[in-house]
């Protein structure tokens, strides 16, 4: 029997003793109508993104909606000199998550975690293992199940160029 991607979210939070609530996420054409769909700051909403080390095992890296990862900081505190983001396929496999439904609840291998000091004490939504779904946490409480090493990993989101 295969469980889903849901299922594994909220088994993974129950044996961490983390409160998950899943809700279904209303369609959206941009990060500010997504935070306001779910009655949240921008940066409330966490994107978890797979970062692949040198040596091919993999990080966590959570990152607040307004923001983007900075390579160079994300490096320094991991101690590394080379990071990528691997190809949506090998994410898969790394997580058991397509990409927008990364989590680390749940993912088939307990990668570490690196979280963005921007999401301490907030109550964040992220991927919930499913498209279409959030799951809400509170931050500390993943970051504390986790063992995650927070600092500051990203940098203000450039404006896209039109």
């Amino acid at each position: 029997m295969t469980t889903s991607g849901r299922d594994r979210v909220i088994d993974d939070a129950a044996r961490r003793d983390i409160q998950v609530e899943i809700v279904e996420r209303p369609p959206a054409n941009s990060l500010e109508d997504a935070a306001a769909g779910l009655g949240l700051d921008p940066l409330a909403i966490v994107k978890t993104l797979v970062v692949k080390r040198h040596d091919g095992d993999f990080v966590f890296a959570l990152v607040p909606g307004d923001r983007q990862i900075s390579w160079a900081k994300l490096r320094a505190l991991v101690g590394v000199n080379k990071l990528s983001l691997p190809h949506q396929d090998v994410a898969l496999q790394a997580t058991g998550y397509e990409r927008g439904t990364i989590t680390p609840l749940g993912s088939t291998s307990a990668w570490p975690v690196f979280a963005d000091e921007r999401i301490v004490g907030k109550r964040i939504a992220l991927g919930a293992g499913e498209h279409g779904l959030s799951a809400f946490v509170d931050a500390d409480a993943l970051l504390d199940a986790y063992g995650a090493t927070i600092g500051d990993i990203t940098d203000e989101l450039k404006p896209r160029e039109t």
